[in-house]
């Protein structure tokens, strides 16, 4: 009993460390500039409550289309990160081949090197594609920057899936793509999951390749378009926290969404 308290507490301690944060923005989105420096823990008051960030942001900048931008370029990301990271991660655990080692640790090199490492590469290559002030440049750089982590851990939960199921499927006729799409990839869910939550938060809060390879204002995302309201000498904090209140939402929606499923993921993970 007293080991579960002390597990719990400290649960408890490191959630109130995580969402303090978040909390932190939320409160003083709604706060006035004098509230926010006079007090910035406290609660919003009747006297200090605006919402003038918020009339701002939505009404005097193209911050939805910035929100699109990046709801487009994540959810693309992450669509092409679980269908081919899961189909890399299949061939890999399933099949004997040569090269199956090499592969598996170039894979592990793309873990442990940041992509940012290749930044002017990636810039050269983009602008020889014509792909500069485009969505589709932060598409593409999101799903190489996701695809390592999700083969390796993909991977990892495929080799547990029982033998018997694959081949009683083969003996009934059904081919390999099915067993993919009808067997594998529905006992793995918890593992997606995993992989969806770990790969969407970099690529929605990432700010570096959107400043190099999309920083029109047609292809800007959140993280971008709130550096309008910082500047060298005045930043208009009620709108930069409103507009990262807006940001931040989304997330906390797609992670309570997928929540069940990541801690079966990390928990299946962590027993085998």
């Amino acid at each position: 009993m007293k080991n579960r308290l002390m597990v719990h507490g400290a649960l408890m301690a490191y959630t109130v460390l995580a969402l303090f944060p978040i909390a932190l923005i939320l409160i003083n989105s709604v706060k006035t500039r004098e509230a926010i420096f006079d007090d910035p823990l406290a609660l919003p008051t009747m006297e200090s409550l605006t919402f003038i960030g918020f009339q701002k942001v939505l009404a005097s900048t193209n911050f939805l289309l910035y929100f699109g931008n990046s709801l487009i370029v994540t959810v693309l990301a992450l669509f092409f990160i679980l269908l081919f990271g899961a189909m890399a991660a299949w061939a890999l655990s399933e099949y004997r081949f040569m090269g199956n080692r090499v592969l598996a640790l170039f894979l592990a090199f793309g873990i442990m090197i940041p992509i940012r490492l290749g930044t002017v590469s990636i810039l050269e290559l983009m602008v020889k594609l014509e792909l500069v002030n485009t969505l589709t440049a932060l598409v593409l750089v999101y799903t190489a920057q996701g695809l390592p982590l999700a083969v390796m851990i993909l991977s990892e939960f495929m080799r547990q899936v029982p033998a018997e199921l694959k081949d009683a499927a083969r003996c009934d006729g059904v081919g390999e793509v099915k067993i993919f799409f009808r067997v594998i990839l529905p006992l793995i869910r918890p593992a997606m999951a995993t992989v969806a939550v770990f790969t969407m938060i970099p690529a929605w809060n990432d700010l570096w390749f959107p400043l190099i390879l999309a920083p029109s204002d047609r292809t800007k995302t959140v993280t971008l378009g709130v550096q309008q309201f910082i500047g060298q000498y005045v930043t208009d904090w009620n709108s930069v926290l409103a507009a990262l209140s807006l940001a931040v939402i989304p997330m906390l929606i797609l992670y309570a969404l997928f929540s069940r499923q990541l801690i079966r993921g990390l928990t299946a993970g962590a027993v085998k």
